[in-house]
């Protein structure tokens, strides 16, 4: 009998203690903070008198506990300042992998699909007659004995004519520089464009090292000057009172990067901004007026000497204004790179594309 049978809708149970609800909205918090535990507290009290998230049985006092039960949180320092612990930090790059990336499954060997076959790393669905060298582990014992059957199964005998073998594909590892751009401009007029790039930053580097264990990331943050950052210290980033050294970044990237003894090696840049600032004869040189050609001049060099040592670069801009993405065209252009013009919303998901793609045999 065709029809539908309505029943009172019963919400699913769930079982999660308080702190296990609230603990993603905290980590959420940190990676806004800076990772400044009182001050992800304060706002959480703030969302308690919109939202009521704290009870009559658990306030913020016990959740504080709880944090330092589960390993989460340290013993206050002498400025009392709750520092975080190394458990806290994996989880804020762990959500931020499932927030940008989704959840992916850890797999044994670099996974960067090149362009060929051969004796590689990772299995086709297509088959080739044995050569002497392959590995037993590539026989496909089904389609072998299937193949030796055709000739009868009274007197099945499996020769080496008989024998298929599952093709691989060759994997490549990547030496990846990522770098963020710290500059002024990046909270400028109200908008936090700097925590979506954090996140993207954190999830790529759990990507890697979930995903292609045979790849690096190093992290170069750029204002004024370029210097390096480790994975620790991501959650602490702050945007500071500068100017966009594009070209101080791409430099050290470029030295990182001549250090990596593979031949697949790229860098990534997030920026919101134009280059407004270079070192000159030991000074400063800025300006934030408009395209400063002389500073543009030594950025697109930087660009043309990347290409020439094969390193690509892939440029994600978040600013719409036309005058800037003409720069960047010609950025591109320069180092036959890849640009993209990009919200913010869907950032993380051409980093993924991008760095999952169009590989070189190492």
């Amino acid at each position: 009998m065709l029809g539908h049978r309505f029943a009172k809708y019963i919400p699913p149970q769930d079982d999660r203690s308080p702190f296990e609800k609230l603990l993603p909205l905290f980590l959420e918090m940190l990676t806004h903070t800076s990772g400044d535990v009182e001050e992800a507290l304060d706002w959480m009290d703030q969302l308690d008198k919109e939202h009521g998230i704290w009870s009559e049985d658990y306030k913020r006092k016990d959740f504080e506990e709880d944090l330092r039960k589960h390993g989460m949180t340290g013993r206050p320092t002498k400025g009392g300042k709750t520092p975080l612990t190394g458990k806290a930090e994996k989880l804020i790059r762990e959500r931020a992998l499932e927030q940008v990336f989704g959840k992916l499954k850890r797999t044994e060997r670099g996974s960067h699909a090149l362009r060929r076959t051969g004796q590689g790393d990772e299995p086709t669905s297509d088959r080739r007659s044995y050569r002497f060298g392959d590995r037993i582990e590539q026989v496909a014992m089904s389609d072998s004995i299937r193949n030796a059957q055709q000739r009868g199964i009274d007197d099945l005998h499996l020769s080496e004519d008989d024998l298929e073998v599952i093709e691989t594909e060759h994997q490549s590892a990547c030496a990846t520089v990522l770098m963020i751009d710290i500059s002024h401009s990046m909270i400028l007029y109200g908008e936090d464009r700097i925590t979506p790039a954090k996140k993207v930053a954190m999830a790529l580097a759990e990507l890697i090292k979930r995903r292609y264990p045979k790849d690096t990331l190093d992290i170069v943050v750029f204002g004024n000057d370029a210097w390096q950052v480790s994975l620790k210290d991501l959650p602490y980033l702050q945007v500071g009172p500068f100017h966009t050294n594009t070209v101080a970044g791409l430099e050290l990237a470029m030295d990182i990067l001549r250090r990596r003894k593979v031949r697949n090696r790229r860098i990534v840049m997030i920026t919101d901004g134009k280059p407004s600032c270079i070192k000159k004869d030991g000074e400063y040189y800025m300006n934030s007026f408009g395209l400063d050609e002389h500073i543009v001049a030594r950025t697109l060099d930087a660009a043309v000497r990347a290409r020439k040592a094969g390193i690509p670069i892939t440029t994600f801009m978040i600013a719409r204004d036309p005058y800037l993405q003409q720069f960047i065209e010609r950025f591109t252009e320069a180092n036959q790179g890849r640009a993209f013009y990009t919200g913010l919303k869907g950032l993380a998901d051409m980093v993924f594309r991008d760095h999952t793609s169009n590989r070189k045999a190492s």
